[in-house]
């Protein structure tokens, strides 16, 4: 018969966790994750494959759940990108206001507000949400969910990035309107790509837009219009 152990002997973190039962998942916290895995099984694939060669069927063995529990959640096509394309956009909006909080200077703030722009707007899932827009196959419910979904993930963050500029010391009217025109520069060239992708010439732009707006904000300090 083997010697019995000493309880001293045994580690106080190893008792505690054998003694403390496991906790069981609620079914709506397996039903938030089982979710989470299809979205984020969808937004790779969207990203690798784009709009127009995204198949829901391989969406499932992805996310390593059934096909079952795919249809239960989403249970067409167009709910699945939809719902896809939401939660990227929320993603990319947590992570924007973030970068926002940790910049104040305004020199380096027009850099920071480029950089993520570019981040967002040179993405694979904004240009499938382009593509699913100019589709005229989409239905046209499908089209304004899109829209919706853009506007709502993207006015808090130039909401974010104008306060931040504001804190440098920039008025809210004109830190609003830098934004505003920053982030446009930036989207317009992100479409441009769609005929003429050349990421050089687009960092020459981009300096010279940081620049232009740098020269901008001296000029307007040294009227005292900024304080």
């Amino acid at each position: 018969m083997p010697p019995r152990p000493n309880r001293a002997s045994i580690p106080l973190k190893t008792a505690r966790r054998s003694l403390a039962p496991l906790r069981r998942r609620t079914q709506a916290e397996r039903t938030a994750e089982t979710r989470l895995r299809i979205l984020k099984a969808a937004a790779n694939l969207v990203r690798r494959r784009g709009y127009a060669r995204f198949r829901t069927a391989e969406v499932a063995a992805e996310a390593g759940v059934s096909r079952g529990a795919q249809l239960h959640h989403f249970p067409t096509k167009d709910s699945l990108v939809v719902a896809t394309l939401e939660y990227v956009f929320e993603q990319a909006q947590i992570l924007s206001r973030r970068r926002a909080a940790a910049v104040n200077r305004p020199r380096d703030l027009i850099e920071a507000v480029i950089a993520d722009a570019r981040e967002f707007f040179f993405s694979e899932h904004f240009m499938v949400a382009i593509d699913i827009v100019l589709s005229t196959s989409t239905d046209q419910a499908v089209r304004r969910r899109i829209l919706d979904i853009s506007r709502k993930a993207r006015r808090p963050v130039e909401a974010a990035w104008a306060e931040a500029l504001v804190a440098g010391g920039v008025p809210p009217a004109v830190a609003a309107d830098i934004i505003a025109l920053t982030l446009s520069v930036v989207r317009g060239m992100a479409l441009r790509t769609l005929w003429d992708n050349d990421p050089k010439w687009f960092d020459h732009l981009f300096g010279l837009w940081r620049q232009m707006i740098r020269i901008f904000i001296e000029a307007e300090q040294k009227r005292g219009r900024l304080r």
